[in-house]
């Protein structure tokens, strides 16, 4: 059985957006499921238009995704003598010419075909006239003038194409830039590549890509073609339905392993489940269980698994992904065994890593301020002595655990004949400045003792300073 080897050829023209996303998704999941080859190959033929910069957000994007690769990035303006030699095996076995028809002169035979109800295309004028390249000749393919061209599409099924629908179409500029058709079928044969899987926006440019092929003589490789993501009123996917870039969906807080468990949601299942690990879809991933329908981008969706996610990932793991917004609120904590032991606090009620971040605030601040609302509700002057009295106890444990902090608490509520609430809730203003909040006892155990004591002395300072004089 042949090495199943796939690729990724994005153009560096701006961010790599969910869709490319998926569709890289789709290829390295494949791949990694046959014990294949990833190929990155970026196709930055568009002078105009492509990028170093986007070449690097891209590279960036995959990076942070995990979607590794095994060859490249191969760049195609580094490859043009290889499209030049392949382009000239064309020619010379007759599958290919030039054309030195102007662009006013191919307008005139489209409006004519119109005019008699056939499809506006170039009508091969210049195929037999046996013309030799001049500056300001284009290359042209040979296309068959009859029959018909099969894809035979994994996902889609057999699609056949009509050969007269196909016109004479370009290979090679006037400037001696290939156009996309040739340039994507070199690469893929010279790079190995036999398993083709990309968005069905695609699928129009198969009958072409196949005739180049055999007009070479090579094996054609094994197509896919899955539908499109679409946003939520069925529409193309646009910028109008959300962050569209991988890097909006990263400094929205989103983890990267959820964006991909719902990006293959798009299209891919198995059975009935939703939430995946990255080895789990590596191991279920097939081309037989991607769809014919089209995915509809939720963010609401998104937004959901994001939090599953965030609540399922060791926090060991969270904290290279949550430091950069912990930074962004110059928050310089290097003490990971401290940052995991927040996170354990805090995973089950955030579903981004913002929320993360904002939940968090108050473990790092040196001086706690108190909500408004939070303070005149909570610091009465009933309030004092359950917290002077839960300060001292607090103060004389020497073994700082759980079990020890619940019998301090019990102590005070004894002493004071009061339930829980009433001593929690100013504790809870005391440490955090929020009446939301972790668990008091999680919140105490992460302070530690110290910070705890200090923060309830600070908090009977400011009940006693707002009280009213008698």
């Amino acid at each position: 059985m042949k090495t199943v080897i796939t690729r990724f050829p994005p153009s560096p023209t701006g961010y790599l957006h969910v869709g490319g996303a998926r569709t890289a998704l789709f290829n390295w999941l494949y791949a990694r499921h046959m014990k294949g080859k990833f190929i990155l190959r970026i196709e930055d033929t568009d002078r105009e238009r492509s990028t170093r910069a986007s070449v690097d957000a891209i590279l960036d994007s995959l990076e942070w995704l995990g979607i590794d690769w095994d060859e490249g990035p191969h760049f195609q303006s580094e490859r043009f003598d290889i499209y030049k030699e392949y382009v000239q095996k064309l020619l010379d076995s007759g599958n290919a010419y030039y054309c030195t028809c102007t662009s006013e002169e191919i307008e005139e035979m489209r409006k004519k075909a119109m005019a008699s109800g056939d499809k506006p295309k170039y009508n091969g004028r210049c195929r037999n006239k046996g013309i030799d390249k001049t500056d300001n000749a284009v290359v042209r393919f040979a296309s068959a003038s009859a029959g018909t061209t099969v894809l035979k599409d994994s996902i889609k099924g057999n699609i056949r194409f009509q050969n007269t629908e196909l016109d004479d179409f370009i290979i090679v500029r006037s400037d001696g830039v290939p156009t996309y058709n040739l340039a994507v079928v070199v690469d893929d044969i010279t790079m190995g590549v036999n398993t083709v899987i990309r968005g069905d926006d695609h699928v129009n440019n198969t009958p072409r890509q196949i005739q180049i092929y055999k007009a070479l003589g090579i094996e054609l490789p094994v197509y896919g073609h899955v539908p499109m993501v679409l946003g939520n009123d069925r529409s193309r996917l646009s910028k109008r339905h959300g962050a569209m870039s991988v890097t909006a969906y990263r400094d929205m807080g989103y983890l990267p392993e959820a964006l991909l468990n719902y990006l293959v949601r798009l299209g891919w299942s198995y059975g009935d489940q939703e939430f995946f690990l990255i080895d789990e879809l590596i191991e279920k991933f097939t081309l037989d269980n991607i769809g014919r329908s089209a995915g509809i981008f939720d963010q609401e969706k998104l937004l959901s698994l994001n939090a599953d996610h965030i609540k399922a990932s060791p926090p060991r793991k969270l904290i290279k992904y949550w430091k950069p917004f912990l930074k962004e609120r110059r928050i310089n904590n290097d003490n990971n065994q401290y940052l995991e032991k927040i996170i354990e606090t805090l995973n089950t009620r955030s579903k981004n890593l913002i929320d993360l971040t904002e939940g968090a605030l108050f473990y790092f601040q040196d001086e706690i301020s108190y909500e408004e609302k939070a303070a005149r509700k909570n610091f009465k002057p009933a309030a004092l002595e359950p917290l002077r009295i839960l300060c001292g106890q607090i103060e004389a444990i020497k073994d700082f655990n759980e079990a020890n902090l619940e019998d301090a608490f019990k102590k005070v509520m004894q002493s004071c004949e009061i339930k829980l609430g009433k001593i929690a809730q100013p504790v809870r203003v005391a440490l955090t400045g929020k009446t939301v909040s972790p668990g008091i006892f999680e919140i105490i155990h992460v302070l530690g003792k110290d910070v705890v004591i200090s923060r309830l002395k600070k908090a009977i300072t400011f009940i006693e300073a707002s009280a009213p004089e008698p």
